[in-house]
Parts: structure tokens; C-alpha cells; sequence
């Protein structure tokens, strides 16, 4: 078995860029939905303190939603990050929904715990996204938002009302997008969603810059490499790697979280991970450096964007994307059929 080495510090402060745009974002970033609540709420002070601990690991790119909490993540999410200088991290935030006063009880389905007294209104016109807009500068209190990511427009979220929301956007949604990006108010705009159909339609209807992936291009799945990733190189298009852990069950194994896409791990799933476990473990290497690693190996994937809920669990995924691995762990990977041979792998 090979003997785990010291994580390298430097691996988090890495840059690539977005698309075509002048953005740089560290190769580690923060996502935002534990700040607003998911799953399990926190203090005040636990998502100041995760948010520092994230800034003095070197992470400068910080991803947002008014969805995450019902808008609290972008309150507390502003309220960190405006105590550094504007010039020295890249934010995004992501439009698609506007946010009211609730009218009835927030019944949990979302998964959110102590969500701000909001409700959503799905909204992807050009009205809408402008509002929208709008209103997360407030509650962020920056004006100066890097990345304008529309949110959760497919058949993962809407259904059978895709094509409504679709005619939104491409009925309007996308010329706010456009002037948005062309007047300086953005530099990037894309889309932040879970599946990737739905950012190949947008490749052909739109010139975008980003988009975040989440859970698609991971150690469990690898489909976008027929497609997306192949079209991304070609028109210059980023991703933004979310949901590595596939909703956790890559951070710790079968003996940990086995949440996979936001629900219970199938049996063939679980099956995948215990084969996937048992050749890390005799490299030497634990699942979640492997899991974070793996993706940002690809050269369309700018980031890998990974949300933390205390700081002990920030300082773990940072360890875990900068720990070394030896090349034979992919090999072997391969080997065992749990990797497509085509998927780059991360230098030893």
C-alpha cells in the first residue's frame, strides 16, 4: 500500500480561466447552499467562520443562489465577503427565481431548515432576470457581480413545464443576459444546473460563457465526456464543477452520508462506490481526494466547486483536493472498469 503524502497547499490557489473572459478562478471554490441552510441550519457566526476558513485556505471564488435558504445564503454570504477588498475574489450568484413574502408554511420538501420567511417564484423573463438581478445585489450588498448563472431550468426541476420556462428565457430571458454582459454589469453569464442536456441547448441557442454541472462529471458518472465536455472545449465554454461528492456519498463512502442526488443511494450505486473505496484504499488514497480531484483533470472544467457547512469540514475538502495521488490509482481505476478510458486523470 502506498503511504498517504503531506497535501500540497499551492494545488488550491491554482487559476484557470472562464471562457473567453478575462476571470480567473481558483481551482478549489465555495459553494453556498450549507450557508443557507441545507439539510442542517447554522449560526450566524459558524458560516462567518466557514467563509474565513475558506479565504485563508486560498479559495477566491464564492458561488451563490437567492434559492439557497430562501435568500439567506446571499445575506450571509455579502456580509463575509465585504470585508475584503472587492478586486480579490470572483462572485456568482444565479437568477430564475424571484422571492416573495411566504404566503403558507414552508413544508421542508426543499430540504432547507430555517429558511428566510420567502417563497419562489419561478421567473426566466426578461423582467424577471433583471429583477432578480437586482435584487441579489442587495441582499449582497456588492454591486460588482462577476458571474450571472440562470438556475435550474430542465426537466430535473420543472418537468413537464420546461418548455413554458424555456420560452421564457429564450423569449426575453436571454437578451437581459446579453445586456447584462454587454454593459459591464457582469463579465460571464451561463447557467447552474444538474443536468447537462439542457446547457447543450443553450450552447446552441446562446453564446455562454460557464455553466455549472452538478453531480454529472464525477467519479460515478462520466457521460458528459460523449458530448458537453467535447462541445465546451470547442466553443469555449467552462464548467464550473459542482457536486463532485454526488450529494455525499463520495465524501465518506458506504459507512458515511449516502445521499446520491439528493436522495437514497440505489443499491448498484452503493455496490459502485464499496469497488471504487476498495481500490483507494489500497493506494493509499481516501475516496474524497479522489472525488474532488478527479473532475478538475478535464480541460473545460475551470473549477471545482464544493459547498462546506463548518469549518472542520472545509479544512477536510481542502486537504482532500490537495492531496497527492499516485498515477496508479487511475490506472487501476481504469483497470477495474470504474473509470472511461477517456477521462483525463489528474498528474501524480
Amino acid at each position: 500500500m502506498s503511504q498517504p503524502s503531506q497535501p500540497d497547499p499551492t494545488q488550491i490557489a491554482q487559476r484557470r480561466r472562464i471562457g473567453r473572459t478575462a476571470l480567473e478562478v481558483t481551482a478549489l471554490s465555495l459553494g453556498t447552499a450549507p450557508l443557507g441552510g441545507l439539510y442542517r441550519d447554522l449560526t450566524e457566526e459558524e458560516a462567518q467562520a466557514t467563509v474565513d476558513a475558506a479565504w485563508n485556505a486560498g479559495i477566491r471564488f464564492f458561488d451563490t443562489a437567492p434559492h439557497y435558504g430562501h435568500t439567506k445564503a446571499e445575506h450571509r454570504l455579502g456580509a463575509a465577503l465585504r470585508r475584503h477588498p472587492r478586486g480579490d475574489y470572483v462572485l456568482s450568484t444565479k437568477v430564475g427565481r424571484r422571492f416573495v413574502p411566504r404566503t403558507h408554511p414552508d413544508d421542508g420538501s426543499e430540504g432547507w431548515q430555517n429558511p428566510l420567511p420567502f417563497e419562489a417564484i419561478y421567473d426566466y423573463t426578461y423582467d424577471g432576470i433583471l429583477r432578480s438581478f437586482e435584487d441579489s445585489q442587495q441582499r449582497l450588498g456588492i454591486t460588482d457581480i462577476d458571474i450571472l448563472l440562470v438556475h435550474d431550468i430542465g426537466r430535473f426541476t420543472h418537468g413537464d413545464r420546461h418548455p413554458h420556462y424555456w420560452q421564457q428565457l429564450t423569449g426575453g430571458g436571454f437578451r437581459a443576459l446579453d445586456e447584462l454582459r454587454s454593459r459591464g454589469a457582469v463579465k460571464a453569464i451561463g447557467f447552474g444546473v444538474n443536468e447537462r442536456e439542457v446547457i447543450l441547448d443553450a450552447i446552441r441557442e446562446f453564446d455562454i460563457d460557464c455553466a455549472l454541472l452538478a453531480g454529472r462529471y464525477t467519479l460515478l458518472e462520466q457521460a458528459p465526456l460523449d458530448d458537453l465536455l467535447p462541445k465546451c472545449i470547442e466553443r469555449g465554454v467552462s464548467i464550473l464543477l459542482g457536486g463532485a461528492f454526488n450529494s455525499g456519498i463520495l465524501a465518506h463512502g458506504v459507512e458515511g452520508d449516502r445521499k446520491f442526488n439528493y436522495g437514497a443511494a440505489p443499491p448498484d450505486v452503493i455496490e459502485r462506490v464499496a469497488r471504487l473505496e476498495a481500490v483507494c484504499r489500497a493506494h493509499g488514497v481516501p475516496l474524497a481526494a479522489a472525488a474532488l480531484q478527479f473532475p478538475y483533470a478535464h480541460p473545460a472544467v475551470a473549477t471545482v466547486l464544493n459547498g462546506a457547512r463548518s469549518v472542520a469540514e472545509l479544512q477536510e475538502n481542502v486537504a482532500s483536493f490537495a492531496q497527492p495521488i499516485p498515477s496508479a490509482l487511475w490506472t487501476a481505476l481504469r483497470d477495474e472498469g470504474l473509470l472511461d478510458a477517456r477521462a483525463p486523470a489528474p498528474r501524480a
